[in-house]
């Protein structure tokens, strides 16, 4: 059964309700839809050029983030790869969260698809909603940087948030980053999230494969790492798509905490957030998803020929050369997950031009507004 997410949203509580915008990064009370005499004078951020950063928004606490809502007019998959979205916390002046800002909201590749789950959301392909609580107890600064070649004509959101908040010193701060290995080397499994030096809770992750090599991709365990775990995993799953909570194979499809929005012969973007099921760490955690897939020896072979790492099925209907082997793909993953102290996750995310190559092949989708 999912948590019910309206149990005791009746009580009266002692709280401040904000909103920071394009026009009032600072969620000033009173200082909202100013600008232009009241007439969507300043509704966005405007031609943010190449290599500018804003700041959307800048608060003092304490306070709690419960929802991020935000779309852009460059909306092509280089643009979407380039534009960073980026979350300090208590005045650090190093990143939590660092991402590409269509990862962040839940799909892969550079891709516009519609995206529903309870924590990140792409309505109908174009509005990006975030609802995952972000604790602050000083402060909370977020900022998005244009790293593409071209100016971003306008890019709008809204931050909506209270202040007044418990927010105990010790409590999860959240955190996300972006990985990618473009291929991930043959044998090796690719990392999803991978943090010490403190408590936490993992949340859960977006994460998309680009198959480069033929057959079904999805036999590789899901292994999560725990707390000092160093040959083997204390939690290993049984598939690729059994993780996001799927068998026998991958359709398009949405549920609250998993699904794969997007997934064609050539692309696919998944997603698991771990609500109900939270998985804690004391010490550390590293999370990883393996390269697998299945096929008989011979036919393998002519993928990898003496490189392939094989492995027969063991099940006493199967032939020896019925069996598993290693692949090697393009796997990318934004991790999301809680923790205190603070992570500094700068130096993690791709070069631009790792990040940037092989995104998904299709024409941007029509703007509808006439903007």
């Amino acid at each position: 059964m999912y948590p019910n997410p309206l149990e005791g949203l009746y009580q009266l509580r002692n709280l401040q309700s904000r909103a920071a915008s394009a026009e009032n990064p600072t969620a000033a009370k009173g200082a909202g839809g100013q600008e232009g005499n009241g007439l969507k004078g300043a509704p966005a951020i405007k031609a943010l050029a190449p290599g500018a950063t804003a700041t959307l928004m800048d608060a003092e606490g304490p306070g709690l983030i419960r929802h991020i809502w935000m779309t852009t007019h460059a909306r092509d998959p280089f643009s979407l790869r380039n534009t960073i979205l980026r979350m300090y916390w208590e005045g650090s002046e190093s990143p939590s969260v660092e991402a590409p800002i269509s990862d962040f909201f839940g799909v892969c590749h550079g891709i516009l698809v519609p995206m529903y789950s309870a924590l990140v959301t792409m309505q109908e392909g174009r509005g990006f909603n975030c609802y995952i609580p972000m604790p602050f107890a000083r402060r909370a600064r977020i900022t998005i940087e244009n790293q593409s070649d071209e100016s971003i004509d306008w890019i709008f959101y809204q931050v909506d948030f209270t202040l007044g908040d418990d927010v105990q010193d010790d409590a999860g701060r959240f955190h996300a980053v972006f990985r990618r290995e473009n291929p991930c080397p043959l044998g090796h499994d690719f990392t999803l999230l991978e943090t010490g030096g403190g408590r936490g809770i993992y949340l859960g992750t977006s994460f998309g494969i680009r198959p480069r090599y033929p057959r079904w991709w999805g036999e590789g365990e899901v292994k999560m790492y725990i707390d000092g775990d160093t040959l083997f995993p204390t939690i290993c799953g049984t598939g690729t798509e059994d993780y996001i909570g799927s068998a026998w194979g991958l359709a398009p499809h949405c549920t609250p905490y998993q699904g794969a929005p997007l997934h064609t012969e050539n692309f696919t973007s998944m997603y698991r957030f771990h609500v109900p099921d939270p998985v804690y760490f004391q010490q550390d955690i590293k999370v990883t998803v393996q390269q697998m897939s299945s096929a008989k020896k011979a036919e393998a072979a002519k993928d990898f020929g003496d490189a392939l790492i094989f492995q027969p099925k063991n099940h006493p209907d199967r032939a020896p050369d019925d069996g598993f082997y290693l692949r090697s793909d393009d796997w990318c993953a934004t991790a999301y997950w809680y923790q205190w102290p603070l992570r500094d996750v700068s130096g993690v995310l791709p070069a631009k031009e790792e990040r940037s190559k092989d995104l998904f092949n299709a024409e941007p989708q029509p703007l509808d507004a006439g903007l």
